[in-house]
């Protein structure tokens, strides 16, 4: 299997405009893969003074997404779930996804994301279910 590279990962996440127009930094990772962070702010806020739920969902979604490329699949979402356990206050400290895969198909793909602190505060909690459309390299 061929396994992109990082620079891949990293230019699929920019790919998604929106992650640029959100301000969501794309960060390379030690093992190779990258990890979306935020620090959020009032652009990023809801009402309440807390980063909207579509930004915490946006993160969470392509950071599935591309746990998924990392594999060497081009996905879709078919569902996605999320569960807020604390609100992201503008100005909280900055909050990073962590993905996983749970089901690797050769159709559908299965990952959860968290939105963490640097401390390990859990924000929220992802899980998503993706179609694969096909491999992004063949070799």
């Amino acid at each position: 299997m061929h396994k992109p590279t990082q620079e891949q990962i990293i230019e699929f996440c920019h790919a998604n405009t929106v992650i640029d127009f959100l301000e969501i930094e794309v960060v390379p990772t030690p093992d190779g893969e990258a990890r979306l962070e935020l620090c959020a702010d009032s652009r990023h806020a809801n009402l309440y003074s807390m980063a909207h739920g579509g930004v915490l969902t946006t993160m969470a979604d392509t950071a599935m997404g591309a746990k998924c490329l990392a594999l060497n699949k081009r996905v879709v979402t078919i569902s996605l779930t999320i569960e807020f356990m604390h609100a992201v206050m503008i100005h909280t400290p900055r909050i990073f996804t962590e993905a996983t895969v749970l089901h690797d198909g050769r159709k559908t793909m299965v990952c959860e994301c968290k939105i963490l602190d640097a401390k390990g505060k859990l924000y929220a909690k992802a899980n998503a279910t993706f179609f694969v459309t096909g491999l992004l390299s063949e070799a």
